[in-house]
């Protein structure tokens, strides 16, 4: 471990930094105190400086480079390089603190972005992690008495305590001021097969951890989902909770031929959430081992895919809801469950909103898990695949409608160019098609919506004044083709899918002359390739729905030259941040910030962002003399950057 932390020396900017353990009336309602804005996940804000009637004149306030650089290959050194910087930074009393793509945590001066401490955990020392995004990180958490206030990044397989004034270690937490998450799981796990992604969670006196596993590591006993609460102060382990029951617990026997005792991932690698009034962790859970193929863990497989609520105390399951039973779709629960409200008949009732991959969103009693509307059990249809035993039935919400694309049809099929529409159709009647949870085949099945959604990591937001939901869509199907083949030290089962044409596209060369060459992949679908919508709770009907953003590849393709193309919409996990003063900004994983009009989705302003894609959650935060800003993550590998924007 190391801590650089040149500034500190400056006597004066000690003072500066005093970091607001307590804080004070001007600083109230003018934090962004975790990365989804509170532990509710609203990503809401009550400030109202930027209003749409002045958003037009926003303008740079600063930007800060990470500065992390590719790492070559070495002695106790594998090599490793920068992922996207996907972060939404934490604002207490005009510090922002940050985890960077490497999980190294930064305070800066929140006016001006310059630099106060840093601390590396150097995880980057193991080399890549085998999580399918590389080397990323989405935040810390912070919990305070008052007295002193301690910053938490889970960087890979470490949980580590921070003195918030200085970034150095706390000793007196776990050894050193660190903890190995490895020591509290059920089993002995390959190191460099569990990573974190998205930060920890505090809720009193606890932060509580989950993990990441690769969907590409797929073999008997690799790394479970446990998810460990340890001691704010000590680091002492409270409880674990088996995403995967063990012998006894409720909802073993759902893993069926003892297969609970060797599967693994069922992780909650996606951020979770809190109902601090009721003392209530909610998990966003995800799929179990061979995340396509199931005959090897034959059931209906919980905690995969479900939302779990769990006593913050003790850990013990409340209440849970499987959104998919015996999972084959890879459609994880990847978005923190929002604590929301609605109104009904005169009374306020508290709900949970649990966004999914399927296009759904699955609503219920915060405190019972009872569905607001009915969530009905329907036949789907059967994989013919040998071995394979898919559920008879899967629960489909009757409202809200769905807020994205669930099948796909010829109708769909890019037509941009008759060329292209040719193709399309030749590549879609080659495989398998049909409603949401047609299963994987050996012929093929396009799935949609596909692996990345439907909803994303950071797909919602919500607005307790007018009790309404945007979430953020992704359309885009993905091809489940089942093969067979020797098992190796990460794919430790003989079937499975082949990724390595996962995603269906069309390969169209030019008829036009041009000397663009190889051809490149475009979309088999029209677009919108990205929505937002607006749902209200009260009732559960759209408020509004608008494409989001633009795929510059697709516009600018050499084969759609001097086409007249209908607004495109950009794919992408990350979803907005909404504020009383009437605006939501969002990015939607494109490369430009806009600035949308929350009551009818009209885009007020935007800005591109020089460091190329955003694909993060902006947030909102005021300082101590009022001035409120928006902060967005851009970029990627070497080329990483927060970019402030502020009103003259």
């Amino acid at each position: 471990m190391r801590v650089a932390s040149s500034l500190l020396m400056a006597a004066g900017l000690v003072a500066s930094i005093a970091l607001g353990v307590a804080p004070d009336a001007r600083s109230q309602g003018t934090n962004w105190s975790s990365p989804s804005g509170d532990p509710g996940a609203m990503r809401w804000s009550p400030l109202e400086t930027i209003t749409p009637k002045n958003v037009g004149a926003l303008t740079v306030a600063w930007t800060f480079k990470t500065g992390e650089k590719n790492i070559a290959a070495g002695p106790n050194q594998k090599a490793a390089r920068p992922g996207q910087l996907q972060v939404s930074p934490v604002i207490i009393n005009d510090t922002m603190y940050l985890s960077t793509s490497y999980a190294a945590v930064v305070a800066l001066e929140a006016s001006t972005g310059r630099e106060l401490w840093r601390y590396d955990p150097e995880v980057w020392r193991a080399g890549q992690p085998s999580n399918g995004t590389g080397f990323v990180h989405r935040g810390i958490s912070t919990w305070t008495d008052g007295s002193e206030r301690r910053v938490f990044i889970n960087a890979r397989w470490k949980l580590v305590a921070l003195d918030a004034r200085t970034g150095k270690p706390i000793p007196s937490f776990g050894t050193n001021g660190e903890v190995n998450l490895l020591d509290g799981l059920r089993r002995k796990v390959n190191p460099l097969h569990y990573t974190n992604t998205s930060p920890s969670l505090v809720i009193g006196n606890l932060v509580v951890v989950g993990n990441g596993v690769g969907d590409r590591l797929r073999y008997p006993n690799d790394p479970p989902g446990d998810v460990q609460a340890f001691d704010v102060r000590t680091g002492k382990g409270v409880w674990s909770f088996h995403t995967i029951p063990d012998s006894g617990e409720f909802g073993w026997k759902t893993w069926e031929k003892g297969s609970w005792k060797y599967m693994g991932h069922t992780n909650v690698w996606a951020p979770m959430s809190a109902d601090t009034a009721r003392g209530l962790v909610f998990l966003p859970v995800s799929t179990p081992t061979n995340d396509w193929y199931g005959g090897d863990r034959l059931g209906n497989n919980l905690f995969a895919e479900a939302v779990v609520a769990l006593d913050a105390k003790t850990g013990t399951r409340v209440w849970h809801f499987q959104t998919v039973h015996h999972g084959l779709w890879d459609y994880d629960l990847p978005a923190p469950p929002i604590m929301a409200t609605r109104r009904v008949d005169g009374r306020t009732q508290d709900v949970v909103v649990v966004p999914a991959k399927t296009g759904w969103l699955y609503v219920f009693d915060r405190a019972t898990g009872k569905p607001v509307w009915p969530i009905v059990e329907r036949p789907v249809p059967q994989s013919d695949v040998e071995g394979e035993r898919t559920s008879a039935t899967q629960p489909m919400p009757t409202w809200p409608a769905p807020f994205a694309r669930q099948t796909l049809s010829e109708a769909d099929l890019i037509d941009f160019t008759p060329e292209l529409k040719a193709k399309a159709l030749a590549l879609f009647k080659q495989y398998r098609s049909g409603p949401v949870f047609s299963p994987p085949s050996v012929k093929g099945t396009i799935a949609m919506p596909g692996v990345i959604g439907g909803g994303g990591w950071g797909s919602t937001s919500y607005d307790p004044d007018t009790r309404t939901v945007f979430v953020k869509a992704t359309e885009a199907p993905a091809l489940f083709k089942v093969v067979t083949g020797t098992p190796n030290d990460t794919i430790g089962y003989k079937t499975t899918i082949d990724l390595r044409q996962s995603e269906i596209s069309v390969q169209a060369e030019s008829s036009t002359g041009s000397d663009h060459a190889p051809p490149e992949a475009l979309p088999i679908i029209k677009p919108p390739y990205g929505t937002l919508t607006a749902i209200n709770l009260d009732d559960g009907k759209p408020r509004w729905r608008v494409v989001l953003g633009d795929t510059p590849g697709i516009r600018n393709h050499p084969l759609l030259k001097g086409k007249t193309l209908p607004p495109l919409g950009v794919a992408g996990a990350p979803g907005g941040t909404v504020t009383r003063g009437g605006l939501i900004f969002i990015t939607g994983g494109g490369d430009v910030l806009y600035a949308l009009d929350k009551t009818n989705g009209k885009v007020l302003w935007q800005h591109a962002l020089p460091a190329g894609r955003g694909y993060a959650n902006p947030v909102t935060y005021a300082t101590r003399d009022g001035r409120q800003y928006v902060v967005i993550a851009t970029g990627a590998g070497e080329n990483c950057e927060l970019v402030a924007f502020a009103l003259p």
